[in-house]
This record gives structure tokens, sequence and C-alpha cells, in this order.
């Protein structure tokens, strides 16, 4: 029971690798807030999350024995995030770990020079700024605690680029850098900033997870073809399941990890490491 005791915010929390990071913490004895936008958004050509994904991500963590908040809020919006920290530190007394996993995978599959203003936008709003809003948000008080855990969820392409994902790439080399700030920043008051960098991950249908799915329709890449593409690329020959990632982030979020911050935990088979 690794987080007995602990409150943890997971965003994005409604399916894929939220939900899995949100049922390994349950596990883990935590309690949770799972907080999820819950509707699609313009500029984004794929569905996301659903209310009902986020109350079955609710439910499979009460199985495990979980107190559960469910909120929705959109992490481009400074005040929702404000609102939704409130409730969960009424609720649970306060945050000791958070986990920033939402995220959009596409507008993407273009050349830099075809990328509108609003698709740039949108990215950076939802992948970069989301990600620093939840940080702003905890930061203080995580500090005046003196304790607190905050895991961000970059990518591979926070490691390396990607041919036709240049808003994608710049967003999530641009979480670890804000990850590596930021832990110098809280360093001073014990409070841990890391990051994972996840790399292919399969499209589970327990975690109802489509990113991958996504990102190979964004390259033209056939659905009936795009597991077997990806796994050419993995030096291990395997995707990434989202247990893997989740696992990783338990370690961080944990007391296990107590002396590393400003870290960058690649979870990818080996594919950046050529």
């Amino acid at each position: 029971m690794r987080l007995h005791g602990k409150s943890v915010l997971v965003t994005g929390a409604a399916r894929g690798l939220g939900r899995a990071t949100a049922l390994a913490c349950a596990a883990e004895g935590a309690d949770l807030t799972l907080l999820d936008l819950c509707a699609d958004l313009p500029g984004v050509p794929y569905p996301l999350g659903t209310p009902g994904q986020l109350e079955h991500t609710a439910a499979l963590c009460r199985e495990a024995g979980a107190a559960v908040l469910t909120t929705v809020a959109d992490i481009r919006d400074l005040r929702a995030v404000r609102e939704a920290v409130t409730r969960a530190e009424d609720r649970y007394g306060r945050i000791d770990v958070v986990v920033n996993n939402a995220g959009i995978a596409a507008p993407s599959g273009k050349p830099v020079h075809e990328i509108g203003e609003e698709e740039w936008s949108l990215m950076i709003d939802v992948d970069l700024s989301g990600a620093w809003r939840v940080i702003r948000e905890v930061g203080k008080a995580m500090s005046d605690r003196r304790a607190g855990s905050i895991v961000n969820v970059a990518s591979t392409a926070g490691l390396v680029g990607y041919r036709h994902f240049a808003g994608y790439v710049a967003a999530k080399h641009a979480v670890v850098g804000l990850t590596k700030a930021a832990a110098l920043d809280y360093a001073p008051s014990k409070v841990r900033v890391n990051a994972v960098c996840p790399g292919s991950v399969r499209d589970d249908a327990r975690a109802e997870g489509r990113m991958l799915g996504e990102i190979a329709r964004a390259l033209a890449v056939p659905v009936d073809e795009h597991e077997k593409t990806f796994v050419e690329a993995q030096p291990m020959n395997a995707l990434i399941e989202p247990e893997d990632v989740a696992s990783a982030v338990l370690f961080l979020a944990s007391d296990e990890s107590r002396q590393i911050t400003g870290s960058v935990l690649t979870v990818d088979g080996g594919f950046s490491a050529r």
C-alpha cells in the first residue's frame, strides 16, 4: 500500500493512461480526485473522454477500495483548475500527489508550414499550459507542507522529433523543461517534480485508450496495420502497455522515489536510446 493515506489528483482520468494510473493508485491505497474535460474539443479530430467513461474509472477505483471524487474541468481554464483543486482539498484536506496526464495528440499530421495558429495554440494550451496551471494551483500548498510529488506525463516526443507532429513535439519537449525548472523551484520545500515519457502505448480495450490509433490516423497508417507498424520501431519488439506507464508513475508518486526530482523516466522499450 505505497500510497496509503495519500490524496492523488489525476487529470485526463476518463480513459487511457489516466484510467490505468488511477487504478494503480487505488490499488496502493490512495484517495483519488479524477479530473477530466468529459467533452469534445473543437479542433481535435477525434472524440475525447465522456462523463460515462469518467464514472466507469471511478467505479473501478471504488471497487479497489479507494475513496473517489470526480470533477469535470477544462485544464485550459485557470479558474476551473483552481475550483477542482479546492474541491479536492476540501474533501481530503490536502493533495499529496498530482499526475498531469491530460493531453491531446491532434491536430497533427502536417508539416510546420501547414499548421494553423489556432491548431498550434490549442496543442500548447492543453498539453503544456494545462500542466502548468495544475502545478500553479497546488505548488504553494505543497511547499507550505514541505511535501508532495508531481508527475508530468510527457512522451518520447518530449525527447526526440517526429515528422508532422511539430506542435505535439514542441509541447512535450516543453513539459520536460517545465518539469526540470519546477523541480528546482520546489526542491528546497521537499516537493518533487518528475516526468514519465511513454513510447507507443497499446490502445488497451480495458482502459479504452485510443491515442496510438489517432497518431496512426494522423500519419495515414491503416488501422488494421498500425500496431504492427509501431512494433517494428520498438527495440524490444512490443508495444508499451498502459500498466507499464502506470507503474512508473506510481514509483515516482510514492516515497520510494523520495530523493528523485527533476528526472525523466522513459517507458519506451528502448526507442529513445538509439
